[in-house]
């Protein structure tokens, strides 16, 4: 188990390297469109800015499971890239279809990338959720500020 961890860790402090960096991204980015727009953006700003945040995010999540894949590859636990990548993604993700299994000397690297997984999910749909809760809020403040109709 600490050798798994020992391994791991590197993998785990480069993805949250990765999310953070994305994080603080979109959030520099964020404030930055406010500022410039401050409540007179149009809708399909809204949209973009939105779409741009999930795309972020989503790129950062599929990062991160290449860089797992990466890990398994050095391991030797797969022949290819694509069964490394898919085995990565089942485990980010959490499903456990358990159709591929690493070998025993490494198959505890699969949960610790499931925890790591849903950590990094958490992040974005906190990220996600706090971009979309401010735009409703800036339509709010926009519809009151235009009175009943």
């Amino acid at each position: 188990m600490q050798l798994h961890l020992l391994v791991a860790a590197p993998v785990m402090l480069l993805c949250l390297l990765l999310q953070c960096g994305a994080v603080a991204l979109c959030l520099r980015r964020y404030a930055r469109f406010q500022n410039k727009w401050q409540g007179r953006e149009p809708l399909w700003m809204d949209a973009v800015l939105l779409t741009s945040v999930m795309l972020l995010t989503l790129f950062c999540n599929f990062a991160q499971m290449v860089v797992w894949a990466g890990l398994f590859m050095v391991l030797g636990e797969f022949d290819t890239l694509g069964a490394a990548l898919y085995h990565s993604a089942v485990n980010f993700a959490t499903l456990g279809y358990g159709d591929i299994v690493m070998s025993p000397r490494w198959r505890m690297l699969g949960p610790i990338e499931s925890a790591l997984g849903i950590l990094m999910f958490g992040l974005s749909t906190a990220l996600m959720t706090a971009a979309v809760l401010d735009v409703v809020k800036s339509q709010m403040a926009r519809l009151r500020e235009a009175g009943p109709s």
